[in-house]
């Protein structure tokens, strides 16, 4: 029997429990996160030992693939560690990207994001331009689509094409940022993505578009609030438990 709990940050879902070591946990991925068969969930998180950090995490996708980093997910796992004791209201965790920061305030959680790269920043599909970013995992920006029209057929298109994350970003007058995301593993929009919100203030932020802070608002309308702190994005937003049960492995 496993203990787990059910996370939403963001929009973002996920299933979280912790175990004593690492394992293959692709299959039980794909079964969690099912819809209709199981709980759902974008993805499933496990927090296992680490000698020098608080934890380590795996991170598995809604299809059972693995990803470095989630944005979201950073933020909802330091959330569980410190309800459940595993870490302080300040913690490090190492992941696929390196080791994230985080602190914990009530249910409202900061995450420092490992520092992004512009991979290319002149590329040109379907008459926009994209810059290709990795902000732990890589993301296609692109500030010249309509949000209201977000091409899933194009998405999924360029996410194969680039093996990356697909963004349409749109910068408002008063500075703040909206996001659409398709994201790899899921296959789909999702309402939240925090890699690919901090992929786009970071590209907004180099091109002067958005000052050092901004808050950003993913499908699901949330507000997140992202800053650049000497080259490092700080990622901060309400995460929110959902419920805690048992599963039958």
């Amino acid at each position: 029997m496993l203990q787990i709990a059910k996370y939403c940050a963001s929009g973002n879902d996920f299933v979280i429990f912790h175990a004593f070591h690492g394992a293959d946990r692709s299959g039980l991925a794909r079964t969690l996160c099912d819809r209709q068969n199981g709980i759902g969930a974008d993805g499933l998180i496990v927090l296992i030992p680490h000698e020098q950090h608080d934890f380590e995490w795996e991170f598995y996708n809604a299809d059972g693939s693995t990803a470095s980093m989630c944005g979201n997910g950073s933020r909802a796992c330091a959330h569980y560690a410190h309800r459940f004791g595993l870490a302080n209201a300040q913690m490090e965790f190492l992941t696929g990207a390196g080791v994230i920061k985080a602190a914990v305030e009530g249910d409202m959680v900061q995450s420092d994001l490992t520092p992004p790269i512009v991979i290319n920043d002149a590329i040109s599909e379907h008459e926009m331009r994209w810059w290709l970013i990795d902000t732990g995992v890589p993301h296609l920006v692109t500030f010249d689509a309509g949000m209201d029209h977000f091409d899933i057929a194009m998405a999924r298109e360029l996410r194969h094409k680039y093996n990356a994350n697909v963004n349409i970003a749109y910068v408002e007058s008063n500075g703040s940022i909206r996001v659409r995301t398709y994201e790899r593993g899921v296959e789909d929009e999702t309402l939240a993505c925090g890699t690919g919100m901090a992929a786009c203030f970071y590209r907004a932020s180099i091109e002067n578009l958005v000052a050092d802070n901004a808050r950003v608002y993913p499908k699901s309308g949330e507000t997140l609030y992202l800053g650049l702190d000497e080259g490092t994005i700080t990622f901060k937003g309400e995460v929110k438990g959902v419920f805690e049960t048992t599963w039958r492995n």
